[in-house]
């Protein structure tokens, strides 16, 4: 039985486990937080300025960016700044606003992957209708409920952990602050609080998930009726790159969230949160730049324009 003196701070522990290693994570981390974030901006980037780019594919792809770059934001400077300093301590303000935003991203990806996949769907299933369906209105309202439904659901959830009393110890053997973690340490019933949690995750990832599957069963049976192996090659290659980020995505948060939360697992547990919150980001871009060629034309011709910018440069100030 913990003490019964409310805490104002948590300590997260982390990787603190391998103090032999803090050097080596912070490097690791981070290079991935770079890379992460130059990534997902020049996406974003990509996607405004070019007008080949200006698809509903393509404008859901600036948003899942947009969020990657929030959600990597979120978790991995506090987790860098630990690994610095050695201070694990985050006050708990600090801890409900990090689990707050964690859990509206997390609940937008959901829904924005859905999105997604509902318009890889239209546009292989039905592309003579595709133009029609999947206008600029459509796509603006998808990806508005999208961002609002992971924000509308975890500020009750926060609400309801706020007014949980904390107790000690104060250690929260996670990198960083999620809703389960944070309820082992209440001294309050977390009956209710638990039970909420459940059913809003459940509504958060559920029904896109559903609807994700559903979409992918409808687009592999219209893949598989095209007669040219050609044919169904280029089409597969419109949504394989989503198709893989969504699997890693889900993967990994099954694994986590899914399977029975014991000690033996919890290590493992926590190697497989970082998929979903550290490396999940990083790889999305590349995922995207390396398998479109759109992207990669778009790449290729900002390249282009940056080194004609410099050539010029160089020619005015040669020339002054």
């Amino acid at each position: 039985m913990g003490n019964k003196t409310a805490i104002t701070e948590f300590i997260l522990l982390g990787f603190g486990d391998l103090p032999e290693l803090q050097t080596l994570l912070f490097l690791l981390f981070l290079v991935i937080y770079v890379l992460t974030m130059t990534g997902n901006i020049l996406i974003v980037v990509l996607v405004v300025a070019d007008q080949h780019l200006h698809t509903p594919m393509y404008f859901f792809l600036g948003n899942l960016s947009c969020l990657e770059t929030c959600y990597t934001s979120n978790i991995l400077p506090r987790m860098l700044a630990s690994f610095l300093t050695g201070d694990r301590t985050i006050s708990f303000n600090g801890c409900l606003t990090q689990y707050f935003f964690f859990g509206c991203l997390a609940a937008a990806e959901c829904y924005l992957l859905a999105a997604m996949s509902y318009d890889r769907y239209l546009a292989i299933c039905k592309p003579l209708h595709y133009a029609a369906l999947m206008n600029g209105r459509l796509c603006l309202q998808l990806a508005t409920v999208s961002w609002l439904s992971g924000f509308l659901a975890n500020t009750l959830l926060t609400f309801f952990i706020s007014n949980l009393i904390f107790c000690d110890p104060n250690e929260i053997d996670h990198f960083f602050c999620d809703s389960f973690p944070m309820m082992k340490l209440s001294c309050s019933d977390t009956h209710l609080t638990g039970l909420l949690t459940s059913i809003v995750a459940c509504i958060c990832s559920l029904p896109p998930f559903l609807l994700t599957v559903t979409s992918y069963i409808y687009i592999i049976t219209s893949i598989l009726r095209i007669p040219s192996s050609t044919g169904r090659r280029k089409t597969f290659s419109t949504c394989s790159s989503h198709l893989i980020v969504v699997t890693i995505f889900y993967g990994s948060i099954l694994i986590v969230y899914v399977l029975p939360r014991s000690n033996r697992l919890k290590d493992f547990n926590k190697v497989f949160s970082v998929f979903y919150t550290v490396l999940t980001p990083m790889v999305n871009p590349l995922i995207y730049s390396l398998r479109n060629k759109e992207v990669k034309e778009a790449l290729r011709k900002a390249f282009k324009k940056c080194m004609d910018f410099k050539t010029l440069r160089k020619i005015q100030i040669v020339s002054s």
